[in-house]
């Protein structure tokens, strides 16, 4: 097994979380990797498909306000830097990638409920990041 030297993981701000994060920091740990913490923050017009004739700008911001401050805390708590901690606004699989690559990412680690059937059908973070990317995913079983 290749020696990973960093690794993305990106996070949801659930409750779930710290079972993606007590993993990725065991594995960092072992490897002896930078660790990049990442939450991507969906537009809000995407909820609303982006036709409803208002300015969302402020709700955005508020949004993404909410989230910077979540990561930090769990940046805080499992000794990330702020300067690995990272909040970006996208499609989540897209700006994944797109981090992933910017950083020079080895390892990429996502949390996977393992859905099957239809919900998968909907749609999966974990399998649009594992579709399209160009280094290794880790999905990590959340319960």
């Amino acid at each position: 097994m290749s020696t990973y030297k960093k690794m993305l993981v990106a996070i949801d701000l659930t409750e779930e979380a710290p079972q993606v994060l007590n993993k990725a920091t065991a594995m960092c740990s072992a490897q002896g990797a930078e660790l990049l913490l990442v939450h991507i923050v969906e537009p809000v017009g995407y909820a609303y498909g982006g036709d409803i004739p208002m300015d969302l700008s402020e709700l955005q911001d508020q949004l993404d306000k909410a989230a910077k401050e979540q990561l930090g805390k769990y940046g805080e708590e499992y000794g990330i830097p702020q300067v690995n901690q990272i909040v970006s606004v996208g499609r989540p699989e897209s700006e994944i990638h797109r981090l992933a690559n910017d950083h020079e990412v080895d390892l990429i680690i996502v949390g996977s409920h393992g859905r099957k059937g239809f919900q998968l059908l909907l749609g999966s973070t974990a399998n649009g990041v594992l579709h399209g990317t160009e280094c290794d995913v880790l999905a990590i079983r959340i319960r």
